[in-house]
C-alpha cells in the first residue's frame, strides 16, 4: 500500500470498502444488540449539489406490486436488476473506469491492476489521454518493454468474462498527432476485443479538473529536453528546480467540428464505439445534444467535482459546473432519450451514484476511488469497492418501489432549499432500459 493522497476525496473509507466491501454498508455489526442507532448529531460532510439531495421513496408503490405480482412473491432488494447497456458495452453493473492517464499513480501502474478487476467484474475501462505521447508505442519484445497503454490493453483483455465489458481509448489533440486510434485500431493484440464488439474511442473534449485547459504534466530536465521540439514547455518552478510545466492544448471545438470528428470517427474505425468526454461547460446540454445527434454511443460528462488531474489551484475550487448542474441542465434540456450519458466526479458509494442515475446518467465512473481501492488491495480492491456500492445501489433502488436503475427518475429527489437551477420536478417516461445483449 502507498500514501496516494487524495486531498478533500473520503480516502478512509474508500480503504476500508476496500478491505471489508459489503460490511462497510451497514454500521459495525459488533455494536449490534448493544447499541442505538439513529441520525448522527452532525451530518456527514456535504461537498457538493449532488450529496445535498436526499432520495425519498413513495408511500404507494405500484411498481412493487407488479415485481410481487411477476415474482408471485414479495420482492427484495437483491430483485433489482442492475445489468446494463455502457456506451455500446454490455456491463454487469452502472459502472465504469474513468480515464486514467499517463500518470502512474502510486507504486507501479496501478492502472494495470484496476484493468484486471474492472475486467474480472464487467466493467467498461476509460484509457486515459497522453499514454503514447509520455510513454511511446511499444508492442514488447525480447529486448523491449510493452508500452503503457498496451500493458493496459493486455490486463484488461487476458481476465475480461465473454459478452460484458470493453476497452475505450481516449484521444486528446496531442494523441491525435501520434495517431493512437490508427496505432489501437489495427494492431493485433487489440483484434480480440475489435472482433467481439469491445473497443471504443473516446474523443476527449474537456475534463472536470481542469474545463478549458489541455493537459498538463510536469517533466524532469531530461524528459523536456526530449519533448522540447514538440511541447510547449514552460519554467514555471524557478531556475534550477530541474522540473519544467509541458503544456498541451485543448483542441477548438464548435458543433461542426464535433458533428466532423465523429463522423470521422465512425468512418475509419466503423467496428468501435464512439464516445466523448465533455467537461462541465455552462452550454453542456447542448454538447451533448449535439453529440447524440452525430452518433456518439455514450456522453461522459465529468462534473466540476471530478478528474485525477494536475491542474492549477483556481481550477480545482472555483471553474466548471457542478455535476448535479450539468445532469440537470442536460435533463431540462430534454434528457439523453434513447442516448447514453454517463457521470463522473467523486463516486465511491451507492447513495451518489444513484441520485446520479435519478438525474439521467445511465452508469456512472471510478476515478479516485479505483485506483484508492486498488492502492489497498491489488487483487481484489476495486471488487470490494464495487460490491459495497452495487449492494447499497439495490437497496436504495428497492427502497424507491423500483427494481430497475433505468426507472430511477427527478422524482426520486428531494432538494433541500434551491435544487439546481434547471432540475425538473419529474422525469418523462424511459424510453430504453438500457439492456445490451450478451
Amino acid at each position: 500500500m502507498t500514501a496516494l493522497r487524495a486531498p478533500g476525496f473520503p480516502e478512509d473509507a474508500v480503504r476500508a470498502r476496500a478491505r471489508n466491501g459489503t460490511a462497510e454498508v451497514f454500521p459495525a455489526a459488533e455494536g449490534y444488540g448493544s447499541l442505538l442507532f439513529g441520525a448522527p448529531d452532525a451530518p456527514p460532510a456535504r461537498t457538493d449539489e449532488l450529496d445535498r439531495a436526499r432520495l425519498v421513496p413513495p408511500v404507494f408503490m405500484p411498481r412493487r406490486l407488479e415485481k410481487l405480482i411477476e415474482l408471485a412473491r414479495e420482492p427484495r432488494h437483491d430483485d433489482v436488476e442492475l445489468r446494463t447497456g455502457v456506451g455500446g458495452f454490455a456491463a454487469s453493473l452502472p459502472l465504469y473506469l474513468s480515464a486514467f492517464g499517463s500518470t502512474r499513480a502510486g507504486s507501479g501502474d496501478l492502472s494495470v491492476a484496476a484493468g484486471r478487476q474492472a475486467a474480472r467484474l464487467g466493467l467498461p475501462m476509460v484509457i486515459g489521454e497522453n499514454m503514447v505521447p509520455v510513454h511511446g508505442y511499444r508492442r514488447g519484445g525480447p529486448d523491449t518493454e510493452r508500452s503503457a497503454l498496451l500493458s493496459r490493453i493486455a490486463a484488461y483483455r487476458d481476465e475480461v468474462a465473454d459478452g460484458v465489458g470493453g476497452v475505450v481509448v481516449q484521444q486528446s489533440t496531442e494523441d491525435a498527432d501520434s495517431e493512437v486510434w490508427n496505432l489501437v485500431y489495427s494492431d493485433p493484440d487489440s483484434q480480440s476485443l475489435l472482433a467481439s464488439g469491445r473497443l471504443g474511442f473516446e474523443l476527449k473534449i474537456g475534463q472536470g479538473a481542469k474545463p478549458g485547459l489541455g493537459g498538463m504534466t510536469v517533466t524532469g530536465d531530461a524528459e523536456s529536453a526530449r519533448l522540447a521540439e514538440r511541447f510547449d514547455l514552460q519554467d514555471v518552478f524557478g531556475a534550477g528546480s530541474g522540473r519544467r510545466l509541458r503544456c498541451a492544448s485543448p483542441g477548438t471545438f464548435t458543433e461542426e467540428i464535433v458533428r466532423q470528428q465523429l463522423r470521422f470517427m465512425r468512418n475509419n474505425f466503423p467496428l468501435a464505439r464512439v464516445w466523448v468526454k465533455l467537461h462541465p461547460g455552462r452550454d453542456v446540454a447542448d454538447a451533448a445534444r449535439v453529440a447524440w445527434a452525430a452518433g456518439a454511443d455514450a456522453v461522459a460528462v465529468d462534473g466540476a467535482e471530478g478528474g485525477t488531474g494536475w491542474a492549477p489551484h483556481s481550477f480545482l475550487g472555483g471553474v466548471g459546473l457542478p455535476l448535479a448542474e450539468c445532469l440537470s441542465r442536460v435533463a431540462a434540456a430534454g434528457g439523453p432519450g434513447d442516448g447514453c450519458l454517463l457521470a463522473s466526479g467523486r463516486m465511491w458509494e451507492g447513495g451518489r451514484a444513484v441520485r446520479a442515475m435519478a438525474l439521467g446518467a445511465r452508469a456512472v465512473g471510478l476515478g479516485r476511488a479505483a485506483l484508492v481501492a486498488v492502492d489497498e488491495d491489488p487483487r481484489d480492491g476495486l471488487v470490494r469497492l464495487a460490491d459495497a456500492l452495487a449492494l447499497e445501489a439495490r437497496l436504495l433502488i428497492s427502497a424507491l418501489g423500483k427494481y430497475r436503475a433505468a426507472d430511477l427518475s427527478p422524482e426520486d429527489l428531494w432538494w433541500p432549499g434551491a435544487a439546481p437551477a434547471a432540475a425538473p420536478s419529474a422525469a418523462a417516461p424511459a424510453s430504453a432500459d438500457g439492456e445490451v445483449a450478451a
